[in-house]
């Protein structure tokens, strides 16, 4: 037993830790970048995109869609990861649609069920389309603590959804 032990952590010690995809866009989002992209770019490279493509596609969709506060970053990153995983690409390929669409849904109920609401608004609780509501969610550090947990709760989200995908995808 204990040769086992040591053996993991030789293992281990000469192995560096990966870090985790959830980390990664908590480190994206602490690194300047917003939820979306925080979220999309964490996973994009593991299915083919790179992550400098990945940050300019979601840069809009932070804020609730371009500050608009309308569903939360985080969600529309996670629902990005969802398609560029299992979205249709062929015309004929309306498995892939209705994959994409079922599992879009299953996300947000789940996120719904954490958090009670998928709307930036309602999450963060102050208007940050207003110059006064930024500043605000500034102050507070809303931005910190509330947008930070909740991209954490999407990526491990995508993280259980990614973790029942065939060998294949």
């Amino acid at each position: 037993m204990t040769g086992n032990i040591l053996a993991i952590i030789q293992i281990s010690s000469y192995y560096p830790v990966m870090e985790s995809n959830v980390d990664k866009a908590i480190k994206f989002f602490s690194g300047g970048f917003n939820c979306s992209q925080a979220m999309f770019a964490a996973y994009a490279p593991l299915f083919g995109l790179e992550t400098d493509t990945a940050l300019k596609i979601a840069c809009g969709f932070g804020g609730g869609m371009g500050s608009l506060q309308n569903t939360c970053g985080a969600v529309t990153g996670a629902f990005m990861v969802i398609g560029l995983v299992f979205g249709k690409w062929k015309p004929e390929d309306n498995e892939s649609k209705t994959k994409t669409y079922s599992l879009v849904r299953e996300f947000a109920a789940e996120f719904e069920k954490i958090n009670k609401t998928i709307n930036c608004r309602e999450l963060i609780g102050c208007d940050i389309s207003t110059p006064e509501g930024s500043a605000k969610a500034r102050e507070e550090g809303l931005f910190e603590t509330k947008c930070k947990k909740y991209i954490k709760d999407a990526a491990l989200i995508i993280e259980r959804l990614i973790a029942t995908l065939p060998d294949t995808v």
